[in-house]
């Protein structure tokens, strides 16, 4: 199933981002995580691009399995930076084989040792590239892009920002994803200016539970987010025992979800981590509210 008629329904919803693993060692315990959130029968479950350098085999043989075994719509994540032209084609083929319908089109991070490469000679240098291959490719594929409401961290200003967005869009992206946030104010104030610059597509909230102590400064690092006072009180009373912990990251991710459904969000994606039970946890938490 194509994302799109997910978004388009008035249901409130929520999905699941899980990860592969980066080597042959731990395929299997990662694809029970994964399963185990299949199980929990989410409105669909994106899986990441060779996470940790891995290969993007693990992202489509995960997306597959999740797919074929357990019913639930999958997206696939597929980034291009660096790579050639042939390389993503070869990919998109390989999307197509494997009956994916859902790309999430990323540039994707640059690696330690291309930070100061001549990115003029490089094939794509933005997803913005990446989106008009996949549309040009003739796969039938419903795109996802990604946004950041507290702006991306390689532009010089929000503005910016929304500009290289509503270009990424405009190239055919059919829906946003953004990243962690722990304010829901900022993701309302950014879902407002981007509607007034145009961007009319579906944008779906990304929400990290953090359960650990040690998460924090690994979030902040990866997305630049900005941790609210009520959030590093409770990191602060409860970081250091892994129970409350976890207890106390649950109930504030499951708040901000409650928050987005009153205020007309209907589609919430979790970021999991591969943690069943953080994933069922909160389901628990919405069970009614999501009837």
């Amino acid at each position: 199933m194509k994302l799109t008629n997910l978004l388009e329904k008035e249901a409130l919803s929520l999905s699941f981002e899980v990860f592969p693993p980066k080597t042959d060692m731990n395929f299997d315990s990662v694809r029970h995580a994964t399963e185990e959130i299949a199980a929990l029968r989410p409105a669909f479950m994106s899986v990441t691009y060779g996470a940790g350098g891995g290969t993007s085999r693990y992202t489509l043989e995960i997306a597959k399995n999740i797919k074929e075994r357990y019913g639930v719509p999958t997206l696939a994540h597929l980034t291009c930076v660096s790579s050639t032209k042939e390389t993503v084609r070869q990919k998109i083929g390989e999307i197509k084989t494997a009956g994916i319908q859902n790309v999430m089109a990323l540039r994707g991070d640059i690696p330690a040792e291309l930070q100061n490469a001549d990115r003029g000679t490089w094939a794509y240098t933005h997803a913005i590239e990446l989106v008009r291959e996949l549309k040009e490719s003739g796969a039938d594929l419903c795109i996802g892009g990604a946004c950041y409401p507290e702006v991306h961290p390689e532009s010089a200003n929000q503005k910016e920002d929304i500009r290289y967005l509503k270009e990424k869009v405009d190239a055919g992206c059919d829906f946003l994803t953004t990243q962690m946030f722990f304010d829901n104010n900022l993701f309302y104030n950014f879902l407002y200016k981007i509607r007034e610059a145009g961007i009319t597509v579906p944008v779906m909230p990304g929400i990290m539970p953090i359960t650990n102590g040690n998460q924090v400064e690994r979030a902040i690092k990866l997305s630049g987010s900005l941790m609210p006072q009520r959030f590093k009180a409770l990191v602060d009373k409860f970081g250091t025992t892994p129970a409350a912990m976890k207890q106390a990251g649950i109930a504030y991710a499951t708040d901000q979800i409650i928050d987005l459904f009153a205020n007309g969000i209907r589609n919430v994606h979790v970021y999991s981590m591969n943690k069943p039970d953080v994933a069922a946890a909160i389901l628990h938490n919405l069970s009614d509210i999501l009837g």
